[in-house]
């Protein structure tokens, strides 16, 4: 069975989208204008708190397609999982092109990162009511 798990957080004045190999979505309430890899703040959930489940299959090293929303528009992409990966961290889900690996990592190998969010994306991003959703699609 097909299944989706939905991650919303807000934009922020300082978001660039800018970065080359990451893209981050944190639940902090903050970001400095270094943060050029985030894409969305004070979102409600981090790698610590996605679902048993969907950790297993991330774990599992399969390809997991996500979709990233924000107002009308909407950019898809993929990354893998991998058995090293602990999920673990209290605030940041990291999705990166790299095969680097920490605790705020969610995937690998992915399609997709912060540089390659459409310009009127980048710029919705950049309104503090700008709603984003990143909804990751599984299969149990």
């Amino acid at each position: 069975m097909k299944k989706e798990f939905i991650i919303t957080a807000h934009g922020h004045p300082n978001i660039k989208s800018s970065h080359k190999s990451t893209l981050e979505i944190t639940k902090d309430d903050y970001l400095t204008p270094k943060g050029n890899c985030i894409i969305g703040i004070n979102a409600d959930y981090s790698v610590k708190d996605l679902p048993e489940e969907l950790k297993e299959f991330i774990r599992s090293g399969k390809k997991v397609h996500f979709r990233i929303i924000v107002g009308k528009n909407e950019i898809k992409g993929y990354f893998y999982g991998n058995q090293k990966l602990s999920l673990t961290h209290n605030t940041d889900i990291v999705i990166r092109k790299s095969d680097y690996i920490c605790s705020r990592t969610l995937g690998i190998h992915s399609s997709i990162v912060a540089k390659d969010l459409p310009q009127i994306m980048k710029k919705e991003l950049k309104k503090p009511e700008t709603i984003v959703k990143l909804i990751l699609e599984y299969t149990v």
